[in-house]
C-alpha cells in the first residue's frame, strides 16, 4: 500500500493524497488478494483474438454464447485469449460510450456467459477510463448535482484558449449541457458530445474507477486495455496528452492491481508516434506491461504497397526492450481503422497521402484530426486490412494478405488478430451506408451459420484465409524462439524480403517473407551458417545457401546447421 500512497501524494499533493488513500483503501481491501502464478507475464503460446461481443450471431442465442461455441469448435489450440471490445450497455461509438461499467449489455449476454468463456480462454476487457456516456446514470447524477457526482465532468469556460490541446477528432472539444438547476455548462468531450471526459481530479471519480478496475479483475480479466489513456489528465496551457499525471495514473492502476491481482496485465492504447507510445512502459516495471505496436499496421501496409521492406526493417531494429516485464501487443487490424499518426517522422506526408488514396480508391474512407492551427490531417484509414493490402476489391489473393500476418507473427511481442482478419472479411460498405460512420466498414455482424458454410467451402476466400492462418498460429505457439521477449536480429537479405532471426536458449528461427509480387532468390550464407534447414510452414527441407521465395511466400526456417 506504500507505493499506492506515494503515487496518490504525487498526483494530488500530500493533503488530498491522504484523503484519496482513505477513499480507495476500503475499495482495494474488499477484493480478495491473489498471488502471482509465475515469474513471467508472457509466453509464446499467447495469442489474442480481438472481437465485439456480437461479431457472430445466431437466432435465438446470446451472441456471447454463439462466439463461445464457434471458438470452442474452431479456435481451440490457436487462440489463448479473447479480447472483448466494450460489451457494456452503451449509447454510441459501438460500445465506447459506456452507460454502466458494471453490467453486460443484455443484447449480448450475461456475466455468466463471460465466466463460461473464461473457463476455456483467458479474457481481455476494455477499461474505458477516459470518458463515460451522457445517457448513463452517472451523468444524470452529475446534471442533478447529486452528492458524489458534482465534479464528475470537467466544466470549462468556452472563452479559454484551448488551441494547444491535442485533438484526435475534427469535432468541437467542448459540448454544451444544461444542469437540472438551469445552469448551462460547457464540458470537455475529447471524442464526441456523447462521451463525457472524466474529471480525475475528483476523488469521487478516482474511487468509482478504482472499483471498476478491480471489478474487471474479479470477473476474470487477465489483460485490461486502457482505452484512450493518453488523454486522461487535463491541464490548461498544455497539450493535454501524455501529461506526467497521466503516467502517474497508469502507475497507480498498476500498483493497485499488484496488490489485488498481480497477474493482470495493463495494455495501454495510445495511437501516437512510436517514442510516445513506448513511454507507457515507464521504467520497465512500474507502468504498462504491454503497449500497442501502433506503427506496425500502417508501416506494413506501406511496405506491401511499395514492395520494399527497407523502412520496415530499419524501424523493426528498434523493437528491443530493456525489461522482461514488457512486450509489444502486435496487431495489424482492429475495430478501428489503420492509424497513420505513428508514421510521423518515418514517412513523408506525401507517402501517407498515397496510402490514403489507395484506401479511397478501394471503397474506404479517411478520418481526420483537428490540428492546433485549425487545419485537418489524416488520422485513420477506414478499411479492412484485407482490402488495404489487396488494394482491389475484386482480388482474391489470400496469400498476399497472409504474408502480412507472417511478418506480424514473427516479430517480438504478443500477437493479436482481429476476428475479421482471421475470417478474411472484406469491406462492409452496406454497413457504412446504414450507419453513416466510416469505422463501420470493419465491424460487420456475421450470421454464424452462413459463416460456417463459407468456411466449409475450400474455394471460398474466407476458407483460404482462415485455415492457413490457423495453421500459422498453431505452428508459432510451439516455437520457443517466438517467445515475446526472445532475442531478435533484423536480417539484410533483399529489399523485397523482410527477414528476422529469433533466438531462444533452445531454438533459432529465421523468418522470411517475400513482400513483393515477384520471385526472389535468397541466400542466407551471410546471415547464418549455410546448410540444410526445415521450413516450419511447409515442412520442406531448404538449402539455405540458395533458394527461392515465390511472390508473397513466407518461410520459418529452423534447425540450421
Amino acid at each position: 500500500m506504500e507505493n499506492v500512497k506515494n503515487l496518490l501524494d504525487k498526483i494530488y499533493g500530500e493533503q488530498t493524497g491522504s484523503l484519496a488513500l482513505d477513499r480507495i483503501r476500503p475499495i482495494i481491501e474488499k477484493y480478495p488478494a491473489q498471488n502471482r502464478k509465475g515469474d513471467s507475464y508472457f509466453s509464446q503460446e499467447d495469442v489474442v483474438l480481438i472481437t465485439y461481443g456480437d461479431s457472430l450471431n445466431k437466432e435465438g442465442q446470446a451472441p456471447l454464447a454463439t462466439l463461445h461455441a464457434f471458438a470452442n469448435q474452431y479456435l481451440e489450440g490457436a487462440i489463448s485469449n479473447i479480447h472483448f471490445l466494450p460489451f457494456f450497455p452503451y449509447s454510441s461509438d459501438d460500445g465506447f460510450s459506456v452507460m454502466d461499467f458494471f453490467q453486460i449489455d443484455p443484447a449480448l449476454g450475461t456475466w455468466q456467459e463471460v465466466a463460461s468463456i473464461g473457463l476455456d480462454f483467458e479474457l481481455m476487457f476494455d477499461y474505458v477510463v477516459n470518458h463515460f456516456s451522457s445517457k448513463g446514470q452517472w451523468f444524470q447524477n452529475y446534471l442533478k448535482g447529486q452528492s458524489g457526482f458534482e465534479e464528475f465532468a470537467i466544466e470549462m469556460d468556452p472563452a479559454i484558449d484551448l488551441a494547444m490541446v491535442t485533438r484526435p477528432r475534427a469535432l468541437p472539444l467542448l459540448s454544451e449541457y444544461k444542469k437540472s438547476d438551469g445552469k448551462t455548462v460547457h464540458l470537455w468531450t475529447t471524442f464526441s458530445a456523447d462521451q463525457i471526459d472524466f474529471n480525475f481530479k475528483s476523488l469521487d471519480v478516482l474511487a468509482k474507477m478504482t472499483d471498476v478496475l478491480l471489478f474487471y479483475a474479479e470477473q476474470g480479466a487477465t489483460i485490461l486495455r486502457l482505452d484512450a489513456i493518453a488523454f486522461l489528465w487535463k491541464e490548461i496551457g498544455t497539450n493535454c496528452i501524455h501529461l506526467p499525471q497521466t503516467h502517474d495514473m497508469v502507475k497507480l492502476f498498476r500498483a493497485v492491481l499488484d496488490l489485488v491481482a498481480p497477474d493482470v496485465i495493463i495494455l495501454t492504447e495510445t495511437n501516437v508516434p512510436h517514442d510516445e507510445n513506448i513511454s507507457y512502459f515507464g521504467d520497465g516495471h512500474d507502468e504498462a506491461q504491454m503497449v500497442y505496436n501502433f506503427t506496425l499496421p500502417p508501416l506494413l501496409f506501406h511496405t506491401f504497397v511499395t514492395e520494399d521492406a527497407r523502412i520496415l526493417s530499419e524501424w523493426a531494429k528498434g523493437l528491443n526492450l530493456a525489461s522482461k516485464d514488457n512486450t509489444f501487443f502486435n496487431f495489424t487490424a482492429s475495430h478501428d481503422g489503420i492509424g497513420v499518426r505513428p508514421l510521423e517522422g518515418i514517412l513523408e506526408p506525401g507517402e501517407i497521402e498515397r496510402l490514403a488514396g489507395i484506401v479511397k480508391s478501394n471503397g474506404g474512407q479517411v478520418s481526420y484530426k483537428r490540428n492546433p492551427d485549425g487545419s485537418d490531417s489524416p488520422y485513420e484509414l477506414n478499411i479492412t486490412f484485407v482490402d488495404a493490402i489487396l488494394g482491389d476489391s475484386t482480388s482474391r489473393r489470400a496469400e498476399k494478405f497472409l504474408a502480412t500476418q507472417s511478418v506480424q507473427y514473427a516479430l517480438p511481442g504478443v500477437p493479436a488478430t482481429y476476428i475479421h482478419s482471421l475470417l478474411g472479411s472484406r469491406n462492409w460498405l452496406e454497413g457504412v451506408r446504414q450507419t453513416g460512420r466510416a469505422r463501420t466498414i470493419n465491424r460487420e455482424k456475421l450470421q454464424v451459420e452462413k459463416l460456417i458454410a463459407e468456411l466449409k467451402n475450400p474455394d471460398s476466400f474466407r476458407a483460404r484465409v482462415f485455415f492457413p492462418y490457423l495453421d500459422l498460429i498453431k505452428t508459432r505457439k510451439k516455437q520457443p524462439a517466438f517467445h515475446p521477449n526472445a532475442d531478435f536480429e533484423i536480417l539484410d537479405v533483399d529489399p523485397r524480403v523482410f527477414g528476422i532471426k529469433r533466438n531462444s536458449q533452445d531454438q533459432t528461427i529465421v523468418a522470411l517473407t517475400n513482400i513483393s509480387s515477384k520471385p526472389v532468390s535468397v541466400s542466407l550464407s551471410a546471415s547464418v551458417s549455410s546448410g540444410q534447414s526445415t521450413d516450419l510452414i511447409s515442412g520442406e527441407t531448404v538449402d539455405t545457401a540458395s533458394f527461392n521465395l515465390n511472390p508473397y511466400q513466407y518461410m520459418w526456417l529452423t534447425e540450421l546447421v
